[in-house]
């Protein structure tokens, strides 16, 4: 009996138990696992590659919906027909403000004159009533100061459209502004290049000469 007992120890520690034989498969295959993990290659550029790939399909799938990219698709066209609408409106208002502008400035060509036309009609009004007085001594006299009368407010109303007599007696000789149709003699009172005498007075509309004045020069 004891020799049957001692034979049957010695077979069980001959042959492990099958709970003992799974722990040991187990224990194998985490170091296995573990070695193979440690001795693990590098990552390929293609295994990259389909990473980036399926990051990128991942975006995809998770970006927006379909309903929500026409919301917003719809949004910029309404977007651009604004725009649009703005733009014309706008070209339309830049044509119809050039076309103001240039009748504007067609009425100015066209009245240019009007300005000074007004102011000397006092001027014509003036020389009719001198023209009417009686030819007497005193009637003479009477058309001396009308003509007089006359003349002045002429000068007012050119100095009033800024038309200016240009100073020529006495006065270097410019010809720019003066035009010389004789010459005289220098002497101490009219040194060489000098105004002599005016034949005929010019005048200026700010800085642009009207008419030159006719002068004699002294050479």
């Amino acid at each position: 009996m004891a020799k049957e007992r001692e034979h049957e120890t010695k077979k069980k520690e001959d042959f492990p138990s099958e709970d003992h034989v799974q722990e040991k498969d187990t224990a194998a295959q985490i170091h296995a696992h573990v070695q193979t993990g440690r001795k693990k290659q590098p990552e390929s550029t293609e295994d990259k590659v389909l990473d980036e790939t399926k990051a990128d399909l991942d975006d995809l799938i998770k970006g927006p919906s379909t309903a929500a990219l026409e919301k917003e698709n719809k949004e910029l066209k309404d977007k651009v027909a604004q725009l649009e609408d703005k733009y014309l409106r706008a070209e339309a208002e830049m044509r119809n403000m050039g076309n103001r502008q240039k009748k504007e400035i067609d009425g100015m060509i066209k009245y240019d004159g009007q300005r000074l036309a007004k102011s000397i009609l006092p001027v014509a009004d003036n020389l009719e009533r001198a023209l009417a007085a009686e030819v007497n001594a005193d009637g003479m006299a009477q058309l001396h100061k009308g003509v007089e009368m006359t003349h002045e407010h002429l000068i007012h109303s050119l100095a009033e459209n800024h038309i200016t007599e240009i100073a020529a007696a006495g006065e270097k000789f410019d010809p720019t502004k003066h035009q010389a149709v004789s010459t005289a003699p220098a002497d101490k009172d009219h040194p060489a290049d000098t105004v002599v005498q005016v034949l005929q007075k010019g005048y200026m509309l700010r800085d642009r000469v009207l008419r030159p004045a006719m002068v004699v020069v002294a050479q």
